[in-house]
């Protein structure tokens, strides 16, 4: 059975979604399609922790689904600019897993994940598969992942009237 570690890049994919097709990433739905007849050796889903109660409930969701969820503060600075991102985590996480898992599943349009994608294919022989908004995803990302599966509206919860 084919192995896999799922790498979610919860601030990319909630902006691109919510951008695009003004909804939400169905969790769920992923889940079950990327598992399909594959072992899920990890999965992770990255976010920012901002403390508030809509997050800590999405993040109870995501580990009822099977995603454990890493959390970094937000660091807002004096100066008013602000930080807070995984992309070091995610590549250093996606490259731990990738040597137990036959493919990495990058849910995330973000192209600075381009290098360590190719270093896991090259150096470790590991499939690529990248989910992303079309739109959105880098066109890089998209032609040195194995195969790129655009988030389309089979994928979506539609928004909250308050949205």
């Amino acid at each position: 059975m084919e192995k896999i570690a799922i790498f979610v890049d919860i601030q990319n994919i909630f902006y691109t979604v919510k951008e695009v097709y003004s909804s939400h990433f169905d969790y769920r739905y992923f889940w079950e399609n990327v598992a399909q007849k594959r072992q899920i050796v990890k999965a992770i889903a990255y976010a920012i922790d901002k403390g508030d109660e809509k997050q800590i409930n999405f993040q109870r969701i995501l580990r009822k689904i099977g995603f454990e969820g890493k959390l970094k503060p937000y660091i807002q600075f004096r100066n008013g600019k602000s930080k807070g991102d995984w992309d070091v985590g995610i590549a250093t996480d996606m490259l731990e897993y990738a040597q137990e898992a036959n493919t990495i599943v990058l849910a995330s349009g973000d192209g600075d994940f381009i290098d360590v994608v190719e270093r896991i294919k090259d150096k470790l022989n590991t499939r690529i598969e990248v989910y992303g908004v079309p739109e959105l995803t880098s066109m890089n990302l998209q032609r040195v992942a194995d195969i790129f599966i655009p988030i389309d509206t089979n994928m979506l919860l539609p928004l909250p009237e308050t949205w």
